[in-house]
C-alpha cells in the first residue's frame, strides 16, 4: 500500500496533533479548490473508481477489521458496539455499492434555488455551492469513513476524517483504498484525508480549527457529541442521541402496531433510529399482547406501574430510563392518557430525532405530525426507516436534530450552502 496515499499530506508522525491538523487543513483547502474545477461527470467517475478499489482490496480491509473486532472483544465492547464495528463480505459490498449509488445521484452543486429580478433590473440567482472543508469525528462505525467521503466528494467538499481508536485498522484500510481509487481517476487524494493519529488532542485541534475547517459533524456517543458541541469554535451539525418514541394510539390496528413496534426496537438495536420508548394509549385494547410480543422477541422491558401489571417479565423503570438511548434490546414502556399524554411525554423526553404514531385516526395522526417537534415524525411506519438511504437521499452523513442549516437525514443537499449570483447591465445605485 502506498504510504503517501494513506497519510496524504499530513505532517510527519513526530509532529504535534495541532501541527498534524493544521497540515491536514491546508491540504484539504487546496483540494477543495481542485474540486470546484471538476464537473459532475468527473466527480462521479472518481467515486466509481473508489468503489472499485474497495472491492479490489476487500481481503485487506476485512483482515484489518478482524483485528479491530478482536481487540474490541478483548476490551469488552458491548454487543451493539461490536455490531457497529464488524464488517463482512456482504457489508463491505453494500458499502461499495453505496458509493456507486452516491455517484449516481444528481449533483447539487450549481443547482439554482431561485431566480428573481431586482427593482434596478439585475438578475439575482441563488445557487448551491460546497461548504468547503468538512471535519467529521466519529466512533466505532467504519462505514462512516466511506459514506462521509463519498457524500463530501459528490457535493464538492474536502473532508478530514477522525475515526475512533476501536476502528483504527479498518478506517486506515478503507481510507487507503478510497484514496487510491480517487487518485486513479485524477482527483486530488487530499480531498479525503484520515487524521493519521489517534491522539485525543487531535480532536481538540479540529474543534479549534476555525478558518481551516468550515463545518464539524460528530457521529458517536453522547459524550463525544456533547464535547464537540461545547468546545467547537467551528459550526457543528449534530444530534446528541436518538431517544425515539413509538406511540400506539387507541385507534391503532393491533397487527400493524405489533409488527411496527417489534421492528422499530429489534431489527437493529444499535442504530440511532431504533425505538427506545414505547408509549401506549390507556384506551388501546390489546396492550398486554403488544407488550408480550416485545418480551417474547427477546426485549428487556422497563415499565411503569401499568406495564408491570400486564407483563410479569418487565422491571420497574426509573427516572433516568425515559431519557436513555439504550442501543440494545431494552425498551421503556409507559401508558399515557391519549394523544395529549403522548405529546406531553414526547415533548419532555424526546431527543428530537424520530417519533412515531401508530393509528387509523387521520386527525390524530395529523395533529401528532404538527405538534411533535422532531426532525422526523412518522405515521404508521417503523422508526428504523429514519435513514438517508431509505429516504432516497443515498448514503447519509447523519441525522441532524438541530433547527439550523439542515435537519433530519443529512445527505448531499445538507452538505451545501448557497451564494447569490448577480448579473447586471451597468446599473449603479443612486
Amino acid at each position: 500500500m502506498n504510504q503517501t496515499l494513506l497519510l496524504s499530506s499530513a505532517a510527519p508522525a513526530a509532529a504535534s496533533p495541532a501541527d498534524v491538523i493544521a497540515q491536514c487543513c491546508l491540504a484539504a483547502r487546496r483540494a477543495s479548490h481542485h474540486l470546484k474545477r471538476l464537473d459532475d461527470a468527473a466527480k462521479a467517475r472518481a467515486l466509481c473508481a473508489a468503489a472499485a478499489a474497495l472491492r479490489e482490496d476487500a481481503e485487506t480491509i476485512l483482515a484489518a477489521n478482524a483485528r479491530d473486532v478482536a481487540a474490541g472483544e478483548a476490551r469488552g465492547l458491548s454487543g451493539a458496539m461490536l455490531d457497529r464495528l464488524r464488517l463482512d463480505a456482504g457489508r463491505l459490498e453494500a458499502i461499495a455499492a453505496s458509493v456507486e449509488a452516491v455517484a449516481a445521484l444528481p449533483d447539487p452543486v450549481g443547482e439554482e434555488v431561485d431566480r428573481r429580478t431586482a427593482p434596478a433590473g439585475m438578475v439575482l440567482r441563488r445557487v448551491r455551492v460546497p461548504i468547503g472543508v468538512i471535519g467529521i469525528i466519529y466512533e466505532s462505525r467504519p462505514n462512516v469513513t466511506v459514506d462521509a467521503a463519498a457524500l463530501c466528494v459528490r457535493s464538492g467538499n474536502a473532508v478530514i476524517l477522525r475515526g475512533g481508536s476501536e476502528a483504527q485498522h479498518s478506517n486506515r484500510a478503507l481510507h487507503a483504498s478510497l484514496a487510491r481509487g480517487l487518485a486513479t481517476a485524477g482527483m486530488d487524494p487530499d480531498a479525503v484525508q484520515l487524521v493519521p493519529t489517534q491522539d485525543r488532542e487531535a480532536v481538540g485541534a479540529m474543534l479549534a480549527a476555525s478558518g481551516g475547517i468550515d463545518l464539524i459533524i460528530p457521529r458517536g456517543g453522547k459524550s463525544l457529541v456533547a464535547r464537540v458541541q461545547a468546545d467547537a469554535r467551528v459550526p457543528v451539525l449534530a444530534h446528541l442521541d436518538g431517544i425515539c418514541h413509538s406511540f400506539v394510539h387507541a385507534a391503532a390496528d393491533p397487527a400493524m402496531a405489533e409488527a411496527i413496534v417489534v421492528n422499530a426496537k429489534l431489527r437493529r438495536t444499535g442504530i440511532c433510529g431504533a425505538m427506545e420508548t414505547l408509549l401506549i394509549d390507556r384506551d388501546y385494547p390489546q396492550a398486554q399482547q403488544l407488550i408480550a410480543a416485545l418480551a417474547d422477541a427477546g426485549c428487556e422491558l422497563r415499565g411503569d406501574d401499568m406495564a408491570l401489571e400486564l407483563e410479569p417479565r418487565a422491571v420497574s423503570a426509573n427516572a433516568d430510563d425515559w431519557d436513555t438511548e439504550y442501543l440494545d434490546a431494552i425498551a421503556t414502556v409507559g401508558f399515557v392518557d391519549g394523544l395529549d399524554g403522548a405529546l406531553e411525554h414526547i415533548a419532555r423526553h424526546s431527543s428530537g430525532h424520530t417519533d412515531v404514531i401508530i393509528t387509523a385516526d387521520t386527525a390524530a395522526a395529523a395533529r401528532f405530525q404538527t405538534e411533535v417537534d422532531s426532525a422526523i415524525v412518522m405515521v404508521n411506519a417503523s422508526s428504523q426507516f429514519a435513514d438517508g438511504g431509505e429516504f432516497g437521499l443515498g448514503a447519509e452523513i447523519g441525522i441532524a436534530t438541530g433547527r439550523l442549516h439542515a435537519r433530519g437525514p443529512v445527505a448531499l443537499e445538507g452538505l451545501t450552502t448557497y451564494k447569490w449570483l448577480v448579473d447586471g447591465e451597468g446599473q449603479i445605485r443612486a
